[in-house]
Order: structure tokens, then C-alpha cells, then sequence
């Protein structure tokens, strides 16, 4: 897995998913279990969709 998500969106990322999980907590909603994926993605700096797209947000992807 080559890193495609950058700081800046690494941060936004981790933020968002605790945000939604939260509120899933809060709310007492199974939709904050969707709050799992960004903050996933924000902490290992790889995102699958991000892959398919050929996109990439992390600066050392002039690489390939």
C-alpha cells in the first residue's frame, strides 16, 4: 500500500470519523459505526478509493 492521503487530509479524516462516531453515541445510531472508515483511512494514510481513482493528496506520490 503506497501512503496516498496527505497530512492535511489525514487530519480533516481523523477529526470527521470521531465526529461521527460521537454523534452515533450520542444519537444512539448504528450509523455511527460509518464514522470507523475515515478514521481508519486518516490513520493509515491509505485510502482504497483514493487507489481506484488514481488520486493522491500525499506529497511523495510524484513517484509513480
Amino acid at each position: 500500500m503506497k501512503k496516498n492521503v496527505g497530512s492535511a487530509d489525514k487530519v480533516f479524516r481523523v477529526i470527521l470519523g470521531i465526529v461521527v462516531i460521537l454523534l452515533g453515541i450520542i444519537f444512539h445510531s448504528w450509523w455511527g459505526l460509518v464514522g470507523i472508515i475515515p478514521l481508519f483511512t486518516g490513520l493509515v494514510n491509505f485510502c482504497p478509493l483514493y487507489a481506484v481513482l488514481k488520486l493522491s493528496t500525499s506529497k511523495k506520490s510524484s513517484e509513480a
